[in-house]
């Protein structure tokens, strides 16, 4: 039998494996943080090159009814196009649900549920497959044969008793004609 290497104990000590711990939470923090400050700059860049400020200042009214209805043709086409991306992805989820499906069904892998023993009667079975038509109640011990216990023991007793009474009866030829006799008397 081959024996096992002994395991080796970890040439880190608990205080420095803390302390990296630390300095790896510490440094994924400091990223995090960084990470979140260059989605604000490109943000806020892809807004200036996408809405510039609007001056109204000094612009007369038929000036400002013409900059609105700008405005608002270029929220349609935005809302147009933010309905046509939510419309793919939508689209893409569904398709991406159904292939994982699909592919289940290729492996033959399905995860079971966990189930429960339940104990059910006869009658609840019924109820559950008939409804509110099941009026009858289905006790099955009641027809099963009662056998009782009494009975059996009186006929070994008899029996044993005939059967000795008999032997002595029935030994010779005259045993053997009465059997005879008996027999042929039923069938008559």
């Amino acid at each position: 039998m081959p024996e096992k290497a002994p395991e080796r104990k970890s040439k880190i000590s608990a205080s420095r494996k803390l302390m990296l711990k630390s300095l790896m939470v510490a440094k994924a923090k400091e990223e995090l943080e960084q990470e979140i400050v260059e989605k604000d700059e490109q943000k806020a860049k892809f807004l200036e090159e996408k809405a510039p400020p609007i001056r109204t200042g000094g612009l007369s009214l038929a000036e400002l009814r013409i900059l609105c209805e700008e405005l608002h043709a270029r929220i349609d086409v935005v809302d147009e196009e933010r309905y046509d991306i939510e419309a793919k992805v939508l689209h893409n989820t569904r398709e991406i649900k159904d292939l994982n499906i699909k592919v289940l069904d290729l492996r033959g892998k399905f995860k079971r549920p966990n189930l429960r023993r339940v104990r059910v009667s006869a009658d609840a079975i019924l109820r559950s497959l008939l409804g509110s038509k099941h009026k009858v109640s289905l006790d099955l011990r009641a027809n099963l044969k009662s056998v009782k216990k009494e009975d059996t023991e009186k006929e070994k007793t008899a029996e044993v008793s005939d059967w000795r009474k008999n032997v002595e009866a029935m030994s010779g030829m005259e045993g053997r004609k009465k059997m005879f006799d008996a027999a042929k008397g039923q069938n008559q």
